[in-house]
This record gives structure tokens, sequence and C-alpha cells, in this order.
């Protein structure tokens, strides 16, 4: 027997585990109480690795679709099938033909994410859709064109939890999701030290949610009105004199135009269309810029709505115009020791190069939003999808239209997927590809410690051996591409071999920090080594915390931060604004023109604003992703696939607790189980995301046999925020009714 040490690869929150293996099996996984960001604490999706590694329904070699059925394939043969197939499409009807969409269990998989701009290279296609691009754009529009970062995630703000005073929180259930976009094990415990030494925590959310039961106060909102809400806030500083830039001050541009669009949104006028008074929003705005130090942190609810690029754009204005950016207990950014920037990710933020061919929606980052992928499968035409490459996405299951994307998957000429289960989505696969678990990969956290409350350093090797006909992600990515650069069939060495190549040229050119460093040097110093692992290892060197290839002694390589198994604490974030923006000007832009265009659409809904129910999701805590569906640790107690509703909706259509209740949409139909609740506001009702099992042909015997209901039958491609293309999955317009 023994003990393993990696980090939990199922959400944001980058647990410590410790993982008792005997042989080659996994006996317990425990919180790891010598890691030096999570100290022990870990939520119950920690023992998935286990049960996913040992799950019997899991698939461990490639398949191919027959007539007959599925049958096992060699590697060489899938990948030359792979190859010959989207050649000819590719040859027959462009670039465009083939597309790419990736799921977020690629961020946490030994770092294959950062072989899909290698893929997208590739194919030269227009038609690449990543997690970001299913609930994060608003965010990464926002950001972008504030901040001036060609990676937007560079310059998303982290509340500085640890040391806040005073913590708003907006959209977000981070109890249940551990801090999306701000990476933090332990949420409840950091939640209650905020109130613990006498700060204060207020939630404004539509639903009562856990995080919400944890807060000082919390408030009903109507879901959607939230940059309302926080333009009220905003008009609150200006009219009370509590307008402070502190790190901002001589960094900002548009002042005056933020001042005159604020009184447009004045807490009297907004205050009937959220559903908070206006004496509470003043007082909340009070207290917020009266705090010692305040954050406002916003995410899902926030991004996922019909004007989700206004209420991102409110979060960061609230935190700049109340002198919290960039300081202490405020909104501060991460010194991650691995940084995007030692990529040279210093280009000028760029969007709408080029839009959807269908409806114009506009690409972000080389992205099209995922709420175009249907209309892209079914409408004729040149740059029509033809063929789908599919990376660790249920997309079928996890973006809008689920019964559109069923459509439109069956038509397509070709599909390969790169996953380990046989599932809604993957069933429409002519190929499937496997590749192994947490358990059997190593890891190193680069992106989410771009998003950290604190600055880490952590690497995870893989506690178990892979078997020998094992391929990692990242070198399935880098054999589909092989031919698509005109390499044959080429290893996945070779291409591995270019791809650093680049990388390592690039980011010599972007250097700064050590003179006399050549790509020669990088190459020779970094021999011996391939995959994620090289290309960690020069970003680690290059970084704020690195050796500089020797230059400096006492700073980290990736063999240093191997050899401390418990991470390595690099310590609080710290000021660092001037690193940060990227603009032409060099100043922060208060006020895009994007967000001057679409504060019309938002007065025009707040003149004649919806009486209708609406359907927001929400997340369970033993499930981030569909596939933990499949698992009897995570799915274990009482049905999670409920429909939440408030007791005045359930008075008025006539249902009691467990009766069925029929909710339908513009674009499909559901039968859910009614869970009468008073955390639901009036005029809104609640399902999770991610069920919707039990379909024809899946090998998920587990999830199946408590297949849930879908919520994206009921969430529709063509009801979007106008500005970044992304879907709306928060305020969905629904019809409910007792069952007949």
């Amino acid at each position: 027997m023994r003990t393993a040490y990696r980090v939990c690869p199922f959400c944001e929150a980058t647990c410590g585990l410790a993982i008792d293996i005997e042989g080659e099996r996994i006996l317990a996984v425990r919180g790891d109480q010598k890691d030096v960001f999570s100290r022990g604490f870990i939520c119950p999706k920690a023992h998935a690795v286990k049960e996913l590694h040992h799950d019997p329904d899991r698939i461990r070699r490639p398949l191919r679709r027959t007539a007959s059925g599925w049958e096992e394939v060699s590697w060489d043969a899938a990948f030359a099938e792979i190859a010959e197939r989207l050649t000819a499409i590719r040859a027959a009807h462009g670039n465009d033909a083939v597309g790419v969409a990736a799921g977020n269990p690629i961020v946490v998989h030994d770092l294959a994410f950062l072989y899909l701009p290698v893929l997208a290279q590739a194919l030269g296609s227009r038609n690449i859709f990543n997690p970001a691009s299913v609930d994060t754009l608003p965010k990464d529009l926002q950001t972008g064109l504030m901040f001036g970062s060609s990676l937007p995630v560079l310059s998303v703000g982290i509340a500085d939890i640890d040391r806040t005073d005073h913590l708003l929180i907006i959209g977000a259930n981070p109890v249940i999701s551990h801090g999306s976009l701000m990476t933090m094990p332990n949420a409840p415990g950091r939640l209650n030290a905020v109130r613990k030494r006498g700060g204060k925590v207020i939630v404004i959310d539509p639903r009562r949610t856990e995080t919400a039961k944890l807060a000082s106060e919390h408030h009903f909102i109507r879901p959607g009105t939230d940059g309302a809400f926080l333009l009220a806030m905003i008009a609150t500083l200006f009219d009370e004199g509590l307008v402070r830039l502190g790190a901002a001050a001589g960094l900002v541009n548009g002042l005056d135009e933020v001042r005159a669009i604020a009184h447009r949104f004045a807490p009297e006028t907004v205050a009937a269309y959220c559903g908070i008074d206006a004496p509470t929003i003043r007082r909340i705005a009070r207290e917020f810029a009266s705090a010692r130090s305040a954050a406002c942190y916003g995410r899902l609810g926030t991004c996922v709505q019909p004007f989700g690029t206004l209420a991102s754009w409110g979060v960061d204005l609230l935190n700049i115009l109340s002198g919290n950016l960039d300081r202490p207990g405020g909104v501060m950014f991460p010194s991650p020791a691995a940084p995007y920037r030692a990529l040279g990710a210093n280009a000028p933020f760029e969007f709408a190069r080029w839009r959807s061919r269908v409806s114009g929606r506009p690409e972000l980052g080389g992205m099209l939003p995922v709420s175009t992928m249907v209309e892209e499968i079914m409408t004729p035409g040149a740059g029509q999808i033809r063929a789908m490459i599919l990376l660790m996405t249920n997309v079928v299951r996890s973006a809008a239209n689920s019964n559109g994307l069923e459509q439109a998957f069956r038509q397509l000429d070709f599909v390969v997927a790169v996953d380990c289960y046989l599932n809604e989505t993957t069933r429409h696969a002519h190929l499937i590809l496997p590749t192994p678990t947490a358990a059997e990969t190593s890891h190193y956290d680069f992106g989410p410690y771009h998003l950290a409350v604190r600055n880490i350093a952590r690497y995870s090797p893989a506690p178990l051996t892979a078997s020998a006909d094992t391929l990692c992600a990242w070198e399935v990515i880098a054999r589909i591409s092989a031919p698509l650069f005109g390499m044959g069939l080429a290893p996945a060495s070779a291409v591995d071999d270019v791809v650093f190549g680049q990388i390592a040229a690039g980011a010599v050119q972007a250097d700064q920090a050590w003179p006399g460093l050549t790509v020669d040097e990088v190459t020779r110093k970094l021999t011996g080594v391939q995959g994620p692992e090289r290309i960690i290892d020069l970003l680690i060197r290059l970084g704020p915390h690195g050796d500089g290839f020797g230059r400096n002694p006492a700073g980290y390589t990736l063999d240093s931060i191997k050899a401390e198994p418990h991470g390595i604490d690099l310590g609080p974030l710290e000021p660092r604004l001037r690193e940060v923006i990227n603009t032409a000007s060099g100043r922060i832009e208060l006020v895009p023109q994007v967000m001057v265009d679409d504060l019309a659409r938002l007065q025009a809904h707040m003149a004649s604003p919806s009486q209708e129910t609406v359907l927001i999701g929400r997340r369970v805590l033993r499930a981030s992703n569909s596939f933990m569906h499949n698992l009897p640790i995570t799915t274990k107690g009482p049905d999670a696939c409920t429909l939440q509703i408030a007791p005045q909706d359930a008075a008025r259509i006539g249902v009691s607790d467990g009766d069925k209740v029929l909710v339908r949409s513009r674009v499909g139909e559901v039968v859910a189980l009614a869970e009468v609740t008073p955390d639901l506001m009036a005029g809104v009702v609640s399902l999770p995301h991610g069920y919707g099992h039990a379909a024809p042909g899946t090998q998920l015997s587990v999830a199946n046999a408590r297949p849930g209901v879908n919520i994206n039958a009921l969430t529709d491609d063509q009801v979007y925020d106008e500005a970044s293309g992304c879907a709306v999955f928060f305020g969905v317009p629904v019809a409910i009714a007792a069952a007949p």
C-alpha cells in the first residue's frame, strides 16, 4: 500500500487529495491535510477519482461504430480513418466544414487544452467552440474591451476573499461551485471567515442558494436584471459623492460617460424592474463603498442571461469606482508561477474578426458561441459544418436547445469524439477515442492558478501507471492534427516538437525579464521532456517566480515544484494593475462602445418587462459534469433533479411536493417532479443541469437508472446576449402547468 498526492480534477477549486492505493487499485480518497491551499478540505466529487477510474462503463480502447454496433479498433486504424475522412471533407467543402467543440474537462485533464490551439491552427476552421463559449463569453468580452488583453483571463479581477471586509456576490453560488472564475478550496470556510472577522457577505440571487444561507443577508432579484441593479448602485456612488478610484486613479477613460449613463438607471427607476426596492439598493451601494475593503463577485448568473455583457461590466465598474480594484481585500490579479504572459500574450484584444455564417454572432478568441452550433450544422451552403471533433464534451446535454443539437448531430457526415463514455453526444460519433483518467495522468493546474485567491504552485504526478496501449489526451489531439498540418500519420512527438519550437520562439521574443536568453538555450535545457510538461517548465522558468534558466538560482523550475508534493504557497495577491492594462491608451476603458450600443436594449426591456415565468439552472454539489451521474458515490441520496418552484407558483397551478409539472418553452417541453420551496423567487423555477439520460444507444448504467430531465430541452439557442452571442440559461421564458 502507498499514498499518492494529486489535485482533484473535477472543478476549479483544485483541492489536494491523498489517494490510498494498493497495487494498481485505488482504495480510498481523502483530503490532503498538508496541502498548502486546501488544508484537507474536499467535497463529495473528490471520491469520483476512484469510481471513474474503476467504472465498468468507461471506454478503455478506441471504438468504431458499424452497422452491427460498436467494435474495438487499433489506435493506428482509428487515426488513419480520421485522417482520410477529415481531409476528404475539407477538400470537398473547405476548412469551415470541420468544427471542434471542447468541454471543460479538457482544462483539468493533463493540460490537453494547451493543444486546442494546435488543432484549431491545423484545421483553419472558423467553427471552433470551447468551454468559455458556453457560459463565459460575456465576461471575456467585457474584460477584454476594458483592459485590452488578447487573453481576457489575464484581466479577470479576483475577489481577495481572505482579506476582504465586505463581499457582494451576485449571480454566483461558490459554496457549490467552489468559485468559478475564482479558484478557492473550502468556499464555505472562507465565506464564514469573512463574517467571523466582522465582515459582511451579501448575496443577490433569484434563488436562496447554499451560499445565500451562509451570508449576512440575501435579496431576491428578477433574473436578467443584474445589469440594471449594478448600474443603480453606481448611480448611488455618484449621487452621494462616494466615487473613489484608488489604484485606478489616472488610469481610466470615460468617467464622465459612466456618470451620465448611471443617471439613467437611478435606484428609483430600476427598483420595480429588479424586484429590490430603491432604499435597499442605495443602502447596499453605500455600505459597499464605505467598507474598509470590498469586492463584488459575479459569475454564471451574470453571464448566461439576456444582458450578460452589461451585467459583467457592472461588476467591474462597481469595483473600480469604489476604489477596490487592485488593493488588498478588494479585487486583485494573481501572479501565477506559469503565466500565460510568458507565451507572449500581449497582443491587443480583438473580437468580431469574423461572425457566424448564419446569424452573424461574433467570434472571440478564435471561438464562436456554442449557441450557433445547431444553425451552422443545419443550414446548407458554403461553410456548413459537416464533421465535428469533440474533445471531452457532452454538448448535446450541456448546450442550449438540446433537441436541435440531437437533430443536427444525426445529419453530420463524420464525428470523432475524444471521451471515455458512450453518452448522449458520443453515441452520434463514428469513432470514440478514450483517454486515461485523472488517476493515470500527471497534471499542473495552469488555468485555475490564473484565477486563484492566493498565488499557488503545485504539480500532480500520476498516481497510477496507464496501460501501454493508452494515449494521453494531448497525444490524441496531436495525432489528429498531424495529417491536417500535412504531416501524414506522424507520431505525437513530431507534432509536439513543432509546436514547442513555435512556443519557445514566441516566448523568448516576448521575454523582457531574462537578458541574453535564446531559443537555442531554451530548447537545449528542456531536452528529454515532451508534451505539456515541457511547455509548463518553460513558462515557470520564464515567469515571475522562475529561475530564468539559471539566471536566478533561487527561482523555481518544474522539477523544484515537483519536489513539493503538497504544493508551494507563493503568498497573497499583490497589486499589479499597471501590468494588466493592455489597451492602446494604456488606461482602463470604462465605457466600451459595445456596452453603450447595448444599453438601449436594456432600457427597452425595462420599459416593457416580461411577466412570464422564467427558468434558471442550478448546480449540484456532487456533480459538476454529466459524466458524474454515472458514478454511485456522486448520485446517492435523494433525487437532485427536481423542479424547484415557489409556494405562490405551486398554488397557482395546483401542485404540491412530488407532483409532476409540465414545463414548456419555445423549443421543447419536459415533465419534472415539483420541489416546492420558499428558496425560489415567485415567478422563477429552477432545474439542475446535465441530466436527461437513458437515451437509446448510451452505455451509462448508473445514470440511465436515474435519468432526470434535461434542462437544455428548454433552453433556446435563439435567445442570447446580443453583445457576446452567449445563450441564455438564466431567465428562459417558460409556461408551467400541472402535468396531465
